[in-house]
C-alpha cells in the first residue's frame, strides 16, 4: 500500500480551532504507519518547535507550515481590503522557514485585523519573501475556491496563474479535498479542470482538525465554545462535519482514486521539504562596550573587548565592596575573595557568558541610578561573587558558603538565569529602557498558553451543551481541589461524579466530550516576568505576535524560545519592594522635617533582637515569604534568634520536610530537646549550622564532594538528578557516590545510608 502525508493539519495550538494534541497525533500516525505530517495552523506558528521535537521523538518527519490569511492590500491604510482568503504555505527549507516567520510576524505586527482578530498579509509582501516556500491553493476559504463558489471562473484562473507565475510549477499546487460538503465537491471538480487548463499540478489534502472520526462531536462543541454558542451536536453531525479527522493512507488513496497523481504529489512535496529548525544555539544580544575603554586598551577582537570589560567591571565592583566592608568595620579575607572572583571570572569567560552578565549589570545599574528599587537577588544566582561584585545581587555568598557551581556549572553548559525583582510600580520603566537600548523589534515578551483544565473544561463544555450555570457549577465543584488534577483522576476519586454519569446521559455526554477536550489550549497570555532580547529583530529567530495591549510577544512559549536560541531575562514585579520603598520614603519625610540624617535600608543590622522577637511571635504579615499562616506557626515553634534560622526555615517550609518530621527534628535539635547527630564525622562542619539536619542543596553538593570525591560541578549534576527523581539516573549516581566513598575508605553501608539520606532530602 502506498503511503500518504497529511499536509493540512490544525493542532491545538490554533487555540480553540484544532482539537489535535501533538502527542495524540504522533500516536495516531504511528498506528497508521505514516512517516511524515505537516502542521498548518490558522494564522500562527505557535507549535512549530514543539511539533518538530515531538515528531523527532516519534521518528516522524515534521513539515512546518502555516495557513496564512491573504488579502489584496493588508498594509495600506487607505486601501486595506475587506475580503480575506486562506493560503497554505509549507517551509521547504531553512530559508522558507525564515520567510514564513517573517510573513506571519508582519501579519501580526502590521496587518492585524482587529475586527476579525486575524493577522493578514498580501500578495506583494509574499512576492518579496516567497523563496523556500511551497504553496497550496487552500481549503474552501482559499481565494480560488471562493471564486469557484461565486461562479467566477475567470477570477479563479487569474489567481491561479498569478501564483503559478510567481512560484513556478514545483512550488505551487491546486489543493483538492474530498469530504461530505457539497461546496467542496464543486470546487474539487473545477480544480481538476483548471489543473489541465493551466498546467498546475493537483495535491490531495485532508483538512484535519481532530485525530479520529469519533472526535467530531467534541470538535463541534469546541467550535461552539469558541463562538460562544450552544451546540446542537446531533444536527451538526447531519451536515457531514465528521470528515475532518486524520485519515489512513488507504482512505485517502480510495477517495482520490480518480486522480491518483494528487496523492502522489503529497509524497513529492514531503520529500521536497527538508527543514530542521535549528535548536540549541545561543544568540546573545551584543553589549556595546564604551569606546573610551576600547581606545585605552587598544583591543580589536570584539570577544576580547567584552571579556576584558566584564573583568574590569567585576574587579572594580569588588574593590567598591571592600570599601563598604571597611566603612562598616566588617572582617574579611581579601585574598580569599579575590581568588574566588578570579575563579568565577575564568569560568564565565570559558563558557562565553560575559556579555550576559554585562547586559544584566547594565539594566540593574540603570535602575539603581533611577532610584528604582531592585531586589537583593534570589535563587542560585546568589551563589555568584561576580554577581555580588557587579551589584546584580546584593548578597555576599562568602559568609553563607553559597556555591557558584549551583548557579553556573562548568560541567553542564546551560544559560545562567537571574531572577531579578523590581518595584512592581516601576518595572515597566526598566523594560522601556531595555527596549530603547536594544531596539523595539529586538525585545519582546514571551507567550503562555491557558489550557482547558478539569473544572474549567466542565464549565466550558456545559455552557456549549446548554447546561445551566447552576448545573455545571455543581458538577465542577465535585472535582477535588488538587493542583493539576485531571478529569480521569476526579472520576476515580469522587464517586458522586461517577454516579452522576451513570444516572444521567446528559452528564455522561458532558464528561465524554470534556475528556476529549481537556488540556487543549484555550487562550494565549503573556509570561509574568520573562523578556527576550536579541541582536536582530525577533522574527529572525522566532515568529512573533501581538499581546492584548499591543506588546511584541514571541509565538513560542518559554522552553521553545530558549530552545530556539533566544535568551530569557526575568523582570519580576514585586509588591514587597514597592511597600518597602514607600515605607523608607515616608520615614525619610519625617526625618527630613526633623533635620535628621536619612534612613538607609542597608544599615539595618541582621542581629537586632527586637526584630527576632517580632518574628518569633509570628507577627510577619507582609514579610516576603514569611507571611502565610502556616509559616507563622512554624516561626512560633522555631523561635529564630539568628538570620541563619530564618534562611533555614524558608528552605524547610516545603511539603517533603513538613510531612516527614524533618522540621520538628530541626526545631527540637535547635532548642536542645534532641541531641545533634551527624551522619559522619566528616560532615560536622557542613551540617553544624543546621544542627546536623541536611537543609540546603549546597549541603548535598558539599557532602558529595567530601564523602565521595565529586567535583562541585559533578555534585551539581547529582543535585539535579535527585531533584528530577529519575530512577535510572539515581541508581547510576548512587553507584558513583558509593564507589567514590569506598575509595576514600568509607564503608559501603555508611556510604549507602548517606546517599539515601541525601536523596530523601
Amino acid at each position: 500500500m502506498k503511503d500518504f502525508v497529511h499536509l493540512h493539519l490544525h493542532t491545538h495550538y490554533s487555540l480553540l480551532d484544532g482539537a489535535i494534541r501533538v502527542p495524540d497525533l504522533m500516536g495516531r500516525l504511528d498506528e497508521l504507519g505514516m512517516q511524515a505530517v505537516a502542521m498548518t495552523d490558522h494564522g500562527n506558528m505557535y507549535g512549530a518547535v514543539d511539533f518538530q521535537q515531538a515528531a523527532q521523538k516519534a521518528g516522524i518527519k515534521s513539515i512546518v507550515g502555516c495557513e496564512m490569511y491573504m488579502c489584496d492590500s493588508a498594509f495600506d491604510e487607505e486601501q486595506i481590503s475587506s475580503e480575506v482568503f486562506h493560503l497554505t504555505m509549507l517551509a521547504e527549507s531553512l530559508e522558507g522557514y525564515k520567510n514564513l516567520m517573517y510573513l506571519n510576524s508582519m501579519g501580526w505586527l502590521k496587518g492585524y485585523d482587529e475586527r476579525r482578530g486575524i493577522p493578514r498579509i498580501d500578495f506583494d509582501l509574499f512576492a518579496e519573501h516567497h523563496q523556500g516556500i511551497i504553496c497550496l491553493s487552500g481549503d474552501l476559504g482559499g481565494e480560488i475556491n471562493q471564486a469557484i463558489l461565486a461562479d467566477d471562473r475567470q477570477r479563479a484562473v487569474e489567481v491561479a496563474t498569478k501564483y503559478r507565475d510567481l512560484l513556478g510549477p514545483d512550488h505551487y499546487y491546486l489543493e483538492v479535498m474530498q469530504n461530505a460538503l457539497p461546496e467542496q465537491q464543486k470546487c474539487t471538480a473545477t480544480l481538476v479542470e483548471l489543473s489541465d487548463e493551466l498546467g498546475i499540478e493537483l495535491v490531495a489534502t485532508n483538512d484535519c482538525h481532530y485525530v479520529r472520526r469519533e472526535d467530531a462531536r467534541a470538535h463541534a462543541v469546541l467550535m461552539c465554545i469558541q463562538l460562544g454558542k450552544t451546540a446542537d451536536v446531533d444536527r451538526m453531525m447531519e451536515h457531514g462535519v465528521d470528515q475532518l479527522y486524520v485519515r489512513s493512507a488507504e482512505e485517502m488513496w480510495e477517495a482520490f482514486s480518480h486522480i491518483p497523481e494528487a496523492c502522489e504529489n503529497t509524497l513529492k512535496i514531503a520529500e521536497m521539504c527538508d527543514l530542521e529548525i535549528p535548536l540549541g544555539e545561543i544568540y546573545l544580544p551584543r553589549y556595546d562596550v564604551p569606546q573610551d575603554f576600547i581606545d585605552k586598551r587598544g583591543i580589536d577582537d570584539p570577544t576580547e573587548v567584552i571579556d576584558q570589560y566584564f573583568e574590569y567591571v567585576a574587579q572594580q565592583g569588588l574593590e567598591d565592596r571592600f570599601e563598604e566592608f571597611d566603612a562598616l568595620g566588617q572582617q574579611y579575607d581579601r585574598q580569599v575573595y579575590e581568588e574566588r572572583l578570579r575563579e568565577e571570572i575564568e569560568i564565565i569567560r570559558q563558557m562565553g557568558f560575559p556579555g550576559y552578565f554585562l547586559i544584566v549589570w547594565d539594566f540593574i545599574d540603570w535602575s539603581h541610578e533611577q532610584s528604582i528599587p531592585v531586589g537583593p537577588g534570589r535563587g542560585s544566582g546568589a551563589g555568584s561573587l561576580v554577581a555580588y561584585s557587579m551589584r546584580i545581587t546584593d548578597i555576599d555568598p562568602m559568609p553563607y558558603d553559597l556555591l557558584f557551581e549551583r548557579f553556573l556549572n562548568p560541567e553542564r553548559v546551560s544559560m545562567p538565569d537571574f531572577d531579578i525583582d523590581f518595584c512592581m510600580n516601576r518595572r515597566g520603566e526598566v523594560i522601556d529602557y531595555v527596549t530603547e537600548k536594544y531596539g523595539a523589534d529586538n525585545v519582546g515578551q514571551i507567550i503562555t498558553y491557558g489550557q482547558m483544565k478539569a473544572r474549567a473544561c466542565i464549565k466550558d463544555v456545559g455552557r456549549a451543551l446548554d447546561f445551566s450555570f447552576g448545573e455545571t457549577n455543581r458538577i465542577a465543584k465535585l472535582v477535588p481541589d488538587e493542583l493539576g488534577i485531571t478529569l480521569d483522576e476526579a472520576l476515580s476519586q469522587e464517586k458522586r461524579l461517577r454516579t452522576m454519569c451513570d444516572e444521567d446521559d446528559k452528564v455522561d455526554t458532558l464528561f465524554d466530550i470534556a475528556l476529549s477536550l481537556e488540556n487543549l489550549n484555550r487562550q494565549a497570555g503573556i509570561h509574568a516576568a520573562g523578556l527576550v532580547i536579541a541582536d536582530d529583530p525577533l522574527w529572525e529567530y522566532v515568529p512573533i505576535c501581538r499581546g492584548a495591549n499591543g506588546e511584541i510577544v514571541t509565538q513560542y512559549a518559554k522552553n521553545e524560545v530558549e530552545d530556539a536560541g533566544l535568551v530569557k531575562f526575568d523582570f519580576l514585579g514585586l509588591k514587597t519592594l514597592t511597600v518597602i520603598d514607600d515605607a523608607v520614603r515616608l520615614v525619610n519625610q519625617q526625618r527630613d522635617r526633623r533635620d535628621e540624617a536619612p534612613f538607609d535600608l542597608q544599615s539595618i543590622a541582621l542581629d537586632d533582637p527586637d526584630v527576632f522577637e517580632l518574628i518569633s511571635a509570628g507577627n510577619t504579615t507582609g514579610v516576603f515569604q514569611l507571611e502565610s499562616s502556616g509559616f507563622q506557626e512554624l516561626l512560633k515553634k522555631l523561635k529564630p534568634n539568628a538570620f541563619e534560622d530564618i534562611v533555614a526555615a524558608v528552605a524547610l517550609y516545603r511539603p517533603g520536610p513538613l510531612g516527614s518530621g524533618m522540621v520538628d527534628d530541626f526545631i527540637d535539635r535547635k532548642h536542645g530537646r534532641k541531641e545533634v547527630e551527624y551522619p559522619h564525622p566528616w560532615l560536622e562542619e557542613i551540617l553544624e549550622p543546621t544542627y546536623g539536619v541536611m537543609v540546603y542543596q549546597e549541603q548535598v553538593m558539599k557532602t558529595a564532594q567530601i564523602m565521595a570525591g565529586y567535583t562541585l560541578g559533578g555534585a551539581d549534576l547529582l543535585r539535579r538528578a535527585m531533584g528530577k527523581k529519575k530512577a535510572s539516573v539515581m541508581e547510576e549516581q548512587k553507584q558513583i557516590f558509593v564507589d567514590g566513598a569506598v575509595e576514600k575508605d568509607v564503608d559501603e553501608r555508611t556510604a549507602t545510608e548517606i546517599f539515601d539520606l541525601m536523596a530523601y532530602f
